[in-house]
């Protein structure tokens, strides 16, 4: 029996995943990104993964600004997630209109957010329709250390499984 999209789906949006909002900066140009695809990856250094589509803008500016940010967001607060699902636009010191401030790497960090990692990438290897981008902490911190970090599972967001319209068969 041939194994269907939809059964994929169903299963690997089951798999607890945080999320997030990432950050990244190629010279002047800055972007927010909402992610569900992120872990650690090694503990001497810290390593953490994120993957991110190919095709898109935080791909490319973490591709050639050799940076990423990682900002965990409050479980009561979600509805930022969705503004972050398209290219951001940047101005007056904010993203989308959420204010942000540039890390030790340059890329932004969110001020609301409630923790946050700013990370060197030390690797990336494509995967297919998404990279993963290993970058290696070297800055971290927190602004509310006892909120809930959102995860996928607090909000009607579904992300994974098989693309779109098919896996290519």
């Amino acid at each position: 029996m041939a194994l269907e999209d939809e059964m994929i789906n169903r299963v690997t949006w089951k798999i607890p995943n945080a999320l997030a909002l990432v950050g990244s900066r190629a010279g002047e140009e800055r972007n927010g990104m909402t992610t569900s695809w992120i872990t650690q990856l090694s503990m001497e250094p810290v390593l953490i993964g994120i993957g991110v589509d190919n095709t898109a803008v935080t791909h490319r500016l973490i591709a050639d600004g050799g940076s990423f940010t990682l900002n965990l967001w409050d479980s009561e607060n979600t509805r930022v997630f969705v503004k972050f699902s398209k290219p951001a636009t940047y101005e007056d010191g904010t993203l989308n209109g959420w204010s942000v401030r540039d890390g030790v790497t340059g890329a932004p960090l969110f001020d609301d957010a409630i923790a946050y990692l700013d990370c060197e990438v030390r690797h990336s290897l494509d995967l297919g329709t998404h990279t993963l981008f290993v970058g290696e902490v070297v800055d971290a911190g927190i602004n509310n250390d006892k909120a809930r970090s959102a995860a996928l599972s607090d909000t009607r967001m579904k992300y994974g499984g098989v693309k779109r319209g098919g896996h290519g068969k």
